[in-house]
């Protein structure tokens, strides 16, 4: 009974899908052709976009400003309250471009041949206008909820959140307070034209970047020196660089190595069903880094500097390195252990100054109602496939909430291998046709997860 009553109350609330597309995609290219490359961001003109849209179907929003020009955006549709809000989430800035190598304008939202291409268009303004185009659904089509379903279009996610996430956290958190929260940062993955599985992060490793800095005495070139500050700082970077900090699984990459073995071809399913045997990790380093760096926090040396003339033997040299750390990781005892490794009283390590450092969390459940309510979303519009939570070796703004206690899930829509490496990258591109079935999974997920029952 309470299953035909599901039904039955998922059928009197079906959208016309062909129509939201539609609209979803007109938002999208509005979205990109306003230009919010962070720096300077100047979001609230995205921000000021959205508004004006809600605004025309009689929906009030709020745009909250840490500085002239960084906007955030937050709307809220109104439920019974019997549960605690759901949060649809998205950042409205985008990271620059290299004009002179795009084929197309990256402002201009060129449609052509089935995608939409433009800078944001997977990051993050695609979920932006899935965010809104469902947030309109729900107000036109009066779904009772059982929760406030809210807006938020934040600024700053792409390296500046003070103005973005952190502000609203620190400053208007009864704004946006939830116990779920939908997110970038997962996708639905396509091979040859076919959904393999729907990708769902629910941890990310978080940045922890250092500098490795050698002190010598500086002199003449032509006199060598024992303590030569660049040749210290080679030594330590090659053994900072060779050094494997020791590989833990936590509930979520244990899921997602066992789930990736049951749906990958043999050589590949061999590995990830050996993950923990250290020849399988190997193999991994070497054919697909980004799984082998969902096993251990990582250190990737990412620039090097030293030295001004030729003949001349600097007094000090450094090193920076990328380190994306697990959850869980003591890094106090990462650098102490670094500091036995390079036995060199002339390595210095010394933390990167961020005063906006992401928080390290817990993974967000795999046994809740927002979990199960993706799952079940992904079965009626890509059946036959599961759902694979995900470690992101990267990060999103998911890691504030998360402190604050929110179970935060970070999904995306279709892309295939060739989608994903312009994320960032030039000719950046939307599938259209696969942002229509994201916005049927986006509507099915906050159903389940909001509507009345």
């Amino acid at each position: 009974m309470a299953l035909l009553s599901g039904m039955s109350f998922a059928q009197q609330h079906a959208p016309d899908f062909n129509a939201a597309q539609n609209e979803a995609v007109k938002f999208l290219g509005e979205l990109v052709k306003i230009d919010t490359s962070n720096p300077p961001g100047n979001e609230v003109r995205a921000a000021e976009y959205i508004k004006s849209v809600l605004a025309a179907e009689g929906i009030p929003a709020q745009i909250y400003e840490f500085a002239p020009g960084r906007g955030n955006l937050v709307a809220r549709i109104k439920g019974n309250g019997k549960k605690k809000p759901l949060l649809l989430m998205g950042h409205i800035d985008v990271v620059g471009v290299e004009r002179d190598k795009w084929t197309f304008d990256p402002f201009a939202a060129t449609i052509k041949d089935g995608y939409l291409y433009g800078r944001g268009a997977i990051d993050d303004k695609s979920m932006d206008a899935a965010n809104l185009e469902i947030f309109l659904l729900l107000h036109r089509l009066k779904v009772p909820l059982d929760r406030d379903v809210i807006l938020l279009a934040e600024a700053g996610e792409e390296g500046t959140t003070e103005f973005g996430i952190d502000f609203m956290v620190e400053k208007h958190w009864d704004e946006i307070a939830s116990e779920y929260a939908f997110n970038e940062g997962g996708d639905v993955v396509e091979e040859n034209g076919k959904v393999q599985y729907v990708a769902v992060s629910t941890t990310q490793k978080v940045p922890r970047g250092f500098s490795l800095i050698a002190h010598g005495t500086s002199g003449h070139g032509s006199a060598p020196r024992v303590d030569n500050a660049i040749a210290h700082l080679a030594g330590a970077v090659d053994k900072a660089s060779r050094w494997e900090a020791p590989m833990r699984l936590n509930e979520t990459t244990r899921r997602f190595f066992q789930q990736m073995s049951k749906i990958s071809p043999p050589e590949r399913a061999q590995l990830y069903a050996h993950i923990e045997d250290p020849a399988a990790q190997q193999k991994l380093h070497q054919t697909e880094p980004s799984y082998y760096s969902m096993l251990r926090t990582s250190l990737v040396p990412t620039i090097i500097k030293g030295g001004f003339r030729s003949n001349v033997i600097p007094a000090e040299a450094e090193a920076r390195f990328d380190v994306r750390a697990l959850p869980d990781e003591n890094m106090d005892a990462l650098k102490a252990e670094l500091t036995r490794l390079f036995n060199d009283p002339a390595i210095q390590i010394v933390d990167q100054e961020n005063a906006h450092q992401r928080p390290a969390t817990p993974p967000s459940g795999l046994d809740t109602e927002g979990f199960h309510a993706l799952e079940h979303a992904q079965q009626k519009v890509f059946p036959g496939v599961p759902t694979i939570p995900i470690m992101q070796v990267g990060t999103t703004d998911s890691s504030e909430l998360r402190a604050k206690g929110v179970l935060a899930y970070d999904i995306g829509t279709v892309m295939d291998a060739n989608d994903l490496k312009r994320v960032h990258g030039n000719d950046e591109r939307l599938q259209i046709a696969g942002f229509g079935k994201f916005i049927q999974y986006l509507y099915a997920a906050t159903l389940e997860l909001a509507g009345a029952r």
